[in-house]
């Protein structure tokens, strides 16, 4: 197959921020989060990137990232659009909320012809996981059955804030390093410095910090494109909450898995992520980058 291709999901809104995260300057010369994640994937072979945004932040993330890759990679962008909808469906009256990762990327259909990875726009995952991920998906294959996929996994103690309450992909993996399901945990935060999670505000569950853990970070074949519309059809029409629900990667990635139509491989990393779910995890950040850049991880100034 073709050179494999690093979609970017950034049209989230970024509601527990409280506003445009995914271009808030973190680097020492205004660089952002994707600034540094589109350098790590570089370094590890990737040369093509699909940013999903919403229309009216395409020229905002434009100039604060698209600009800078030109000569460095291929840049394409998607528009993720809220009446972009299989025939049949309209958008619910009062529906303002995108409608979730897996609809980010079925917005991709008709960009993408090869092996892709997939990561979140206010993510930091570090360099570890984009070489896990090329190195994988240079090699995958949509010859035969079942689909072959990857998935990067963190250990849950280096994936939390303590500034709130996180969403975590809780991931069951059986001895030859497949995923055997995946269970989305909306609600995870550190109590007493241990993480735990609720499924109804008042019960808490306690989860082990080295538990392997789903960052949205992906690798897939263009198989699962043609999987995604059939799927978002019946998540319309079946949805209990036409206003907030969506239709999520991690739930058609266990569908598959449950037909057996799919198998992920689980590639793990002991990489230290972070990102900016709130404001306050902002200081953070900052302070993790400049360490990264005195160990010379990273040159202070990115592109120049």
């Amino acid at each position: 197959m073709s050179n494999p291709t690093l979609v970017v999901m950034a049209a989230g809104i970024g509601s527990r921020y409280g506003g445009l995260k995914q271009i808030d300057p973190i680097g020492p010369n205004g660089e952002i989060i994707i600034d540094y994640s589109i350098y790590d994937a570089l370094r590890a072979g990737f040369a093509n990137v699909v940013f999903i945004v919403r229309d009216e932040i395409r020229k905002q993330f434009s100039a604060h990232i698209g600009e800078k890759l030109v000569g460095r990679c291929d840049v394409s962008y998607v528009i993720q659009r809220l009446d972009d909808l299989p025939g049949g469906y309209a958008v619910p009256e009062g529906r303002s909320k995108p409608w979730g990762t897996a609809h980010a990327i079925y917005a991709c259909r008709d960009v993408i012809d090869a092996p892709f990875a997939v990561i979140n726009a206010d993510d930091f995952y570090g360099r570890d996981a984009y070489r896990l991920l090329y190195d994988y998906l240079v090699q995958a294959s949509d010859d035969g059955a079942p689909y072959d996929y990857c998935m990067v996994s963190y250990l849950l103690g280096k994936t939390l804030t303590k500034s709130g309450y996180v969403a975590r992909g809780v991931c069951t993996v059986g001895d030859d390093d497949y995923l055997i399901e995946i269970h989305e945990r909306k609600h995870i935060e550190l109590l007493n410095g241990e993480p735990r999670y609720t499924e109804d505000g008042e019960n808490w569950v306690s989860v082990s910090p080295d538990a392997p853990v789903s960052m949205n970070m992906w690798g897939f074949t263009p198989s699962l494109i043609s999987e995604l519309e059939p799927r978002f059809g019946r998540f319309l029409a079946v949805m209990s909450d036409p206003n907030k629900d969506e239709y999520l990667l991690p739930e058609v990635v266990g569908e598959l898995l449950i037909e057996k139509r799919a198998r992920v491989k689980v590639l793990p990393t002991q990489e230290q992520w972070f990102g900016v779910t709130y404001r306050e995890d902002r200081p953070r950040v900052q302070e993790e980058i400049r360490a990264l850049i005195e160990k010379g991880i990273y040159p202070r100034d990115l592109w120049k």
